[in-house]
């Protein structure tokens, strides 16, 4: 399935291809401030509809994980990262996804905390 996907004031706009299966909501300190639930694909189902210049960018601790967030609105549509494998990741927060209701995936937890 595909998904259209921004941030609130839409200087970020995204597509995005698969099946949701669950969010996940993690603790660490910046997911639990931001209130994100993510979805992760391949960064290849991820396609940006507005140029990346739109983007701002925040990494901390190992500085691996690329967050992205609009300059204007201050809105977190999705992150960018490999896995364990060393394949490229996206992390969509699914709170951004248009017309996606929420309540039909479980949601598990991740303990980032303790990481």
């Amino acid at each position: 399935m595909r998904y259209q996907g921004s941030c609130h004031c839409g200087g970020i706009a995204f597509e995005v291809e698969g099946e949701v299966d669950s969010g996940l909501a993690c603790n660490c300190s910046i997911c639990h401030r931001k209130g994100s639930l993510l979805w992760f694909v391949p960064r290849n189902a991820l396609t940006l509809k507005t140029p990346a210049e739109n983007m701002s960018t925040y990494t901390f601790n190992q500085h691996v994980v690329k967050h992205r967030f609009c300059p204007t609105c201050g809105i977190h549509p999705f992150g960018e990262g490999v896995d364990p494998q060393g394949n490229a990741m996206a992390a969509i927060n699914l709170r951004c996804l248009q017309d996606f209701d929420l309540d039909s995936v479980p949601v598990h937890t991740f303990d980032g905390r303790a990481v």
